[in-house]
């Protein structure tokens, strides 16, 4: 069915200007939009109404009379809530307009908002964020996984991208959601295995800093040691996204291959630790902070003396904004950040040189049979082997193990092996990501 025309083509609604929200209104409004938004806290809109945008005291008006209105916020239950009943989104907009939620939801709750607004005559595309850098969403520099009518995405494809570097439209309403969980399954676990990593190696007497450029330099290397593992070094755990977040994010995996009949061994015991540490902390507490099970586990502190990560969202919130960028083979963007560390490394025995070695492997080798299990979820909803390689390359997913491997997907399954050091590493593998155990030093 052909979308109708409306009027107000540049008149954009946003519910929901939280951390991940701001910048994007920020965008919008730079391109000539003009955005009427709303979120159930006034306080957190100051930034964006001062930028231009015009705020509204409840959803429905935000939306009224808008060709677009887009959604980006941190719970499913936030999602339903804001877009039906009586003061909802889909109370005020006009019939051939069209929803875009950008949240990582549950699935069930975007087919069920989507058919209520199909009823209203409104089209419905959900559009999950993954960062391609840290932090990604204040540069634009994300992708966006969507799901819904392709009339209805090639309509707000614009839109969609002047929010972000790129999209892919990856099927019917419902694979947005699930394909974000796919990414966000890599990410994850490689956050954890590399805090458990450099909770070893500094148990080994190797400082953190030190075993981190190890890693980043090394084949183990991914979005998640790179962009994030720096706010485990300053202590900050990352001050960009909530505890809770994480925790919701998978609990969904876990529901979605139970669904599909997938196993998911790594990505239960990944589940399982942010689980912990929902329980242990506050909701609120920065995502990162689940590291702090890891350095207890093993009795050591990441944290480096002095040590600042060059992010706003790290221990220093008033770090100015990037300013100097590289692009990666791949043609990803990225931050050219120094890393300045006022502690000096030390000279490495030949035991601890075995060790970091070791710990590549065993990183690299996590990996492997996390990406191996992202595929079997893909597989599982019916997505093509190069799409998943597509989506899980523009992702905070990535890694240089996914990128170094790109030319062998869509052959039926993974290389067997990565190189020789991750091939001897299967028994020590749940290390990294199950629940610790005892160990002797």
């Amino acid at each position: 069915m052909r979308i109708a025309r409306i009027p107000n083509a540049k008149r954009i609604g946003f519910i929901g200007t939280g951390r991940m929200g701001r910048p994007m209104i920020a965008k919008l409004l730079e391109a000539g939009y003009r955005v009427e938004v709303y979120d159930i806290k006034s306080e957190a809109a100051k930034e964006v109404v001062e930028k231009g945008a015009r705020w509204h005291d409840a959803p429905r008006d935000a939306a009224r009379d808008c060709k677009i209105v887009i959604t980006c916020l941190p719970l499913p239950r936030d999602v339903f809530d804001s877009m039906t009943g009586e003061q909802g989104a889909l109370a005020g907009m006009p019939p051939g307009s069209v929803w875009i939620d950008t949240s990582t939801t549950e699935y069930h709750n975007a087919i069920e908002i989507a058919r209520r607004a199909a009823a209203n005559g409104v089209y419905s595309l959900e559009a999950p964020i993954s960062n391609l850098s840290h932090m990604g969403v204040d540069l634009a520099n994300v992708s966006f996984f969507v799901g819904g009518p392709s009339e209805a995405y090639v309509r707000s494809r614009a839109v969609i991208q002047t929010m972000g570097a790129v999209s892919f439209h990856v099927g019917d309403i419902g694979q947005g959601q699930s394909v974000k969980l796919l990414t966000n399954l890599l990410f994850y676990a490689a956050a954890i295995a590399s805090g458990d990593a450099l909770c070893r190696s500094v148990r080994g007497g190797v400082p953190a800093q030190q075993a981190w450029r190890w890693f980043t330099g090394s084949r183990a290397n991914s979005v998640a040691i790179e962009h994030y593992a720096p706010f485990f070094l300053d202590g900050s755990y990352d001050r960009s996204c909530a505890l809770e977040i994480p925790v919701k994010d998978m609990g969904l995996t876990v529901q979605l291959a139970d669904e599909l009949g997938v196993g998911l061994p790594i990505g239960r015991a990944i589940e399982k630790r942010y689980g912990q540490a929902g329980r242990q902390f506050d909701q609120y507490d920065n995502h990162l902070r689940v590291v702090e099970l890891a350095q207890a586990a093993f009795g050591v502190r990441l944290q480096v003396p002095g040590y600042c990560a060059p992010s706003k969202y790290g221990a220093d919130p008033g770090y100015p904004p990037d300013r100097e960028f590289l692009t990666d083979p791949v043609g990803r963007i990225k931050p050219k950040r120094e890393h300045v560390f006022p502690v000096d490394d030390v000279a490495l025995s030949d035991a601890q040189i075995q060790l970091l070695r070791s710990l590549v492997g065993e990183l690299t080798h996590v990996n492997r049979l996390t990406l191996e299990e992202a595929f079997h979820l893909g597989r599982g909803m019916g997505l093509s082997d190069a799409l998943i390689y597509d989506v899980t390359s523009w992702s905070a997913g990535a890694s240089a193990l996914s990128d170094s491997h790109a030319h062998q997907y869509g052959k039926g399954q993974l290389i067997e092996s990565v190189e020789a050091g991750g091939r001897s590493m299967a028994t020590t593998v749940p290390r990294l990501v199950c629940p610790y155990v005892e160990e002797s030093t």
